[in-house]
């Protein structure tokens, strides 16, 4: 469910800035050789340029999941069992379990969207 809500923001702030922007300066070569032409890159300058992101208000972050965030996680989703806290082994099974290992958190009109991956 949050990575629909989320793919559905995305895409909410994509077509918001090709309304505003893209069809508006792709005539003007000087602005059209700085726009953003695709999604991906519109993504990309969301999470590593915090005054674009300010402007089209797409607030995209991702962090790692310390050991004991994704012991927690584990624990959550019904997936745990007795492992001893080592961090190689106990990271071993997380991954053969497919517990998350990073979050993702996207703000966008004061809506917060979090989901794991």
């Amino acid at each position: 469910m949050n990575n629909e809500k989320m793919n559905q923001i995305i895409s909410d702030a994509w077509a918001n800035y090709q309304r505003k922007v893209l069809d508006k300066f792709m005539n003007d070569t000087t602005i059209s050789n700085y726009a953003i032409t695709n999604k991906e890159e519109f993504i990309n300058k969301c999470k590593t340029n915090p005054e674009f992101s300010k402007t089209w208000g797409l607030k995209i972050e991702e962090r790692e999941l310390s050991l004991l965030e994704r012991y927690e996680l584990m624990k959550k989703l019904d997936n745990w069992v007795s492992v001893h806290y080592k961090e190689p082994k106990t990271m071993e099974y997380m991954d053969s379990q497919n517990i998350p290992a990073k979050l993702i958190t996207i703000t966008y009109n004061n809506e917060i969207i979090e989901s794991y991956e």
